[in-house]
């Protein structure tokens, strides 16, 4: 058995958790340090490897959102910048070859491009948890910088599915119609199927057999059903809570990946120093994000911020090279060399993205130079106007306190919402509504708030949420009322710690709501 591998994994792992830094990290040098004690990858590791890659890929075609990837600085950003990597990578390792460096002397053209392609991507995991983190999926530059993502991870799967070798069979037709056709079938099944053990295995299933064994079967890359499969349900109204249940498994399964990265064979001097030369360009492709996303018309800070989640080279760039060297297409060693180049790039991006915004703060005036005069509408300073009142978290709370102080106190009250669907059906409905996270920084920037409103109502579903929004008003309005909403009585301590006018227990107030009601049934006094 190797459940013992585990074991390794996880406190490699949890050391690299203890410094800040991706637990995939210690996953490599754990496989590194296995390989080096005379362990080799067993058969069990290479499929915990496989459903992991299948299951990542059916997470990204859960979010592939047609609106998202059609933006300028998402599918030309993203095209643009691989290629520019491509070019530059391919034409440093040519160069280095001619001088007679180790792995690199001999490379033909093909291989070179190869490792540029490979070099090309930025880390998925990386970069959500970063964002995670800071609470930025939502904001400008994390749509941006997630939707880059997909479009790299789309020219992945074109990638992996022109290198399969051979013709498909005559039954791929009916195969790849009868997936698409049966949207529909599995829309419906996930409607029902509920929110536990079951919408977990209804993933596996879908990502696993229908997808995955089914193209296999008739000569199509598995990965490319995974894929298809999870962009048919891109546009449920489950499909996040679908993504979502399977994201820890995901995780857990990719271990055995970066095991079996690191199982493949130590590093040697010849790698150390071509790894270490391709660290040197992630400076490189930090700048090159950050000016293409100026140059289609957003800000430096909005440009600096989706730059520095992209600043490293990607698990997927390794599962590229994984797939080069089975085909023959470059030596097996450079899935050691990208492997290490991978985790350096992790650990230098980690107390980057940390102090990010500082480090923007303290090269403001140099980073502005990039800007357009003519912003990105998206990106560009919002200006809601006069409002007596605001409102964070549009739910059923927020929008029953809208319109009481509109229709029976006449006050004028801007509400925000966190969600894009939801600002929109609000607007829609007649009320003063735009898009806006409290947690998002950003959002503090780009917004001009009204000095003279008369009270902060803060009715957002996430008490952190909550807190954060608190403290920001603080700083922008400092003497303006707050009032806010909890669940839990040490919730409303905490609030109340951070200086709230008033706190109310929401399920509280229900209680002694529904109490009065039920004593004017009975005409007891209330």
């Amino acid at each position: 058995m190797d459940l013992w591998l585990i074991v390794v994994a996880f406190g490699f792992g949890f050391g690299a958790s203890q410094v800040r830094l991706p637990p995939m990290v210690g996953y490599l040098v754990a496989g590194f340090v296995l390989h080096a004690a005379g362990q080799e990858t067993t058969e069990a590791i290479e499929t915990l490897s496989d459903i992991g890659i299948l299951l990542l890929l059916f997470g990204i075609g859960l979010k592939l959102k047609v609106k998202t990837l059609s933006q300028p600085v998402v599918w030309a950003g993203a095209s643009l910048h691989m290629v520019a990597t491509i070019v530059l990578v391919a034409l440093g390792v040519v160069v280095a070859g001619s001088q007679g460096l180790p792995l690199v002397e001999g490379l033909s053209i093909r291989e070179a491009l190869l490792i540029g392609f490979a070099c090309s991507f930025s880390s998925t995991v990386f970069a959500v948890k970063a964002l995670q983190e800071r609470n930025e999926g939502s904001s400008v530059q994390g749509r941006n910088a997630i939707g880059i993502l997909v479009i790299q991870d789309i020219f992945a799967v074109i990638f992996l599915t022109a290198t399969v070798g051979s013709l498909p069979s005559i039954w791929a037709v009916p195969v790849v119609a009868g997936v698409i056709a049966g949207r529909p079938l599995f829309g419906w099944v996930l409607d029902r199927a509920g929110h536990g053990e079951l919408l977990l295995l209804l993933a596996l299933a879908l990502a696993l057999g229908v997808g995955a064994e089914a193209f296999d079967a008739v000569g199509v890359k598995a990965d490319l059903g995974a894929l298809l499969v999870g962009f048919m349900l891109a546009k449920h109204p489950r499909a996040g809570e679908l993504s979502d249940s399977i994201l820890d498994l995901k995780d857990v399964l990719l271990i055995g990946f970066f095991l079996s990265i690191g199982l493949g064979g130590s590093p040697g001097a010849a790698e150390v120093a071509i790894a270490a030369v391709l660290v040197l360009l992630v400076p490189l492709k930090t700048a090159g994000f950050m000016a293409l996303s100026a140059l289609f018309g957003y800000r430096a800070r909005t440009s600096w911020q989706m730059a520095i989640r992209l600043s490293t080279f990607s698990e997927f760039g390794l599962i590229v090279a994984v797939i080069g060297i089975d085909q023959g297409l470059i030596d097996e060693r450079w899935s050691t060399t990208l492997g290490l180049a991978v985790a350096v790039s992790f650990l230098l991006a980690a107390p980057v993205n940390s102090a990010s915004f500082a480090i923007f703060d303290r090269f403001r005036d140099v980073f502005a130079r990039l800007e357009r005069s003519d912003r990105d509408v998206e990106d560009a300073v919002v200006d809601p106007g006069r409002a007596d009142v605001i409102i964070f978290g549009m739910g059923r709370v927020g929008t029953g306190a809208y319109d009481e102080l509109v229709q029976r106190h006449g006050l004028v009250v801007l509400g925000v919402d966190r969600s894009d669907e939801g600002a929109i059906k609000q607007v829609q409905s007649g009320r003063n509504v735009i898009r806006g996270d409290a947690l998002d920084g950003e959002f503090w920037t780009r917004v001009s708030l009204d000095p003279t409103v008369k009270l902060v109502l803060l009715a957002m579903n996430e008490h952190a949420a909550n807190v954060a929004a608190v403290n920001r008003l603080r700083r922008f309005i400092p003497d303006v009322p707050i009032a806010a909403i909890a669940r839990h009585p040490d919730e409303v301590d905490e609030l109340c710690d951070h200086d709230v006018t008033v706190a109310r227990n929401l399920y509280e107030e229900a209680g002694q709501g529904l109490a009065d009601d039920a004593c004017s049934v009975l005409g007891l006094d209330r």
